[in-house]
């Protein structure tokens, strides 16, 4: 989940039914008498640019499935033709995640080489695939969602731990909340994961293909899973990777809880040792002990006097993002080494800047509107803060994760109907990923969303931290992990069992690596 570079941070609530059966009554475009055909030309500049070789589509869906002829949204469809025509197996659709991340060039990261030649995806897959990705409705290209200025979140936010802050968040996050319905009241209780579920049908059928195969990691495992819920016998081969727990009525809200610890187990046990290991590079201590001692004095030193516009909320949120992959470990410790060993924290305060943008503001406002539509939250602060309390007895990151994770549903105009209930009925074989100290997706709902799914396959990660396995950049690669992906797509052989593959290797800190540039993660694709 944010779920925000991570999990960083939108008129009848009886179509997003509790209910499968309830939910799978309402037609869907595709089971018209006219199902619109996608017509492919030009991409928009900031998707053509980077990714020259995608193509893209507008298909018109329904803002109420219940309703197929009333008031439509835009959802832009991206795609990467297969390479080998001779060889075609039909579409791969594509999601990374967010809730809110971008799709549509996350269809160009998989397939583009890299300058040694490498691609994400394999040859083979991109030989028999036309690889879809699709902005999901609400964000960026897809008819986005806005709730309040881009300078909303003012930085420096108050300190997320303190209790003098707690009116003033409160304050801050409801009326988010409030700009969220007063902006958006017609389209906010459609936003929710079952109706991009619906449009993902529709973006099948306007494919033409007759069965829908599907690469989703983090929130894109449970897009996938309810999709699998509304139209099994329409799926064909499913990734899931790094996977939401699918279990609790107030699905979301626990989700956030969860990262709060996970989060810190990935800081001591992966990231502290890591950069004790490389005391000759980055100077802030041999053993972890001292290495933590370090990032604590930096934290403290943040939260109780701001420099400039990054305080204790800022610098949380920053490693926050940090813990989730391993691609930004390198710049993020030579910055706190920086301001640790040297005093200068000018790299500290640049990395931890936070995005104002107007995009940013509306992948806030998405990811909020998907949350508090999806599943049950609780209407009383103490809730909230008793469980933020708890939690942060153990964890530095709890406090942050109840404020932008999700204490904007606690004031939302409306109640979510609750979540899909999964049960995996009538589906094929699905290919789960998963590693064992996942921080944003941790491991034990992995086994809560594979017991959900008893067809589905579990392979996992060990010895690793990162947040999701298949499919990665060259320098985060798994190949035993990608050889299992791509043997499923290719023939749809699943591993006889369940089954473990080895860590990846972790970032070395060479003069080229350290020297090299890292630029901050894209919030459209929050789990490249």
């Amino acid at each position: 989940m944010r779920l925000r570079v991570a999990l960083t941070a939108t008129a009848s609530l009886a179509l997003i039914a509790p209910a499968v059966s309830a939910v799978a009554a309402t037609p869907t475009v595709a089971e018209g008498k006219h199902p619109q055909a996608l017509v492919f030309g030009a991409c928009p500049d900031d998707i053509a640019t980077p990714y020259p070789a995608l193509t893209c589509a507008t298909l018109k869906v329904p803002l109420e499935y219940s309703r197929p002829y009333g008031a439509t949204l835009s959802v832009l469809v991206t795609k990467h033709a297969a390479n080998d025509p001779a060889k075609r197996l039909g579409s791969l659709l594509v999601n990374p995640g967010g809730p809110g991340g971008g799709g549509s060039t996350l269809a160009g990261s998989l397939t583009r080489p890299d300058p040694t030649g490498f691609t994400r995806l394999d040859k083979g897959v991109l030989d028999a695939y036309d690889v879809i990705g699709f902005d999901p409705r609400g964000v960026w290209h897809s008819s986005p969602v806005s709730c309040a200025a881009p300078d909303h979140f003012t930085p420096p936010q108050p300190d997320p731990d303190a209790k003098a802050s707690r009116s003033e968040l409160w304050k801050l996050w409801s009326s988010y909340a409030k700009g969220c319905n007063d902006q958006n009241k017609a389209v906010l209780p459609h936003l929710g994961t079952v109706d991009v579920a619906r449009d993902m049908d529709s973006i099948r059928a306007a494919l033409g293909e007759q069965k829908l195969n599907y690469v989703g990691f983090s929130y894109g495992t449970y897009l996938g899973a309810v999709y699998g819920q509304l139209f099994p016998q329409r799926v064909g081969r499913m990734i899931i990777d790094g996977n939401i727990d699918p279990t609790p009525k107030d699905m979301w809200y626990q989700a956030g809880l969860t990262q709060g610890p996970a989060l810190q187990k990935r800081l001591e046990e992966y990231y502290l040792p890591w950069v004790a290991k490389y005391d000759n590079v980055f100077h802030l201590g041999k053993d972890v002990a001292t290495v933590r001692a370090a990032w604590n004095k930096t934290l403290t030193d943040f939260r109780t006097t701001p420099h400039g516009v990054v305080g204790g909320s800022e610098l949380l949120g920053t490693a926050y993002g940090v813990l989730f992959s391993e691609s930004a470990w390198i710049p993020f410790t030579q910055a706190l080494s920086a301001y640790a060993v040297g005093g200068d924290d000018a790299a500290l305060v640049g990395f931890a800047t936070p995005d104002t943008s107007a995009d940013a503001e509306q992948f806030n406002a998405i990811f909020n509107s998907v949350i508090c539509v999806d599943s049950k939250w609780s209407r009383d602060r103490k809730t909230y803060e008793r469980d933020a309390a708890r939690l942060a007895k153990t964890s530095q990151f709890s406090w942050y994760n109840i404020w932008t994770s999700g204490s904007a549903c606690q004031s939302w105009a409306f109640d979510s109907p609750g979540r899909v209930k999964i049960t995996g009925k009538g589906l094929p074989g699905v290919l789960m990923f998963n590693t064992i100290g996942d921080p944003a997706t941790p491991y034990a709902g992995a086994l809560k969303m594979h017991a959900s799914l008893p067809s589905s396959v579990l392979v996992t990660e060990k010895d690793s931290g990162k947040h999701t396995v298949f499919s990665n950049t060259r320098a985060l690669v798994n190949p035993a992990a990608n050889a299992i992906g791509t043997k499923y797509l290719l023939t749809g052989e699943l591993p006889a069992a369940d089954t473990s593959v080895a860590g990846h290797p972790l970032p070395v800190p060479t003069p080229a690596a350290v020297a090299a540039k890292v630029s901050k993660p894209d919030l459209r694709t929050p789990f490249e």
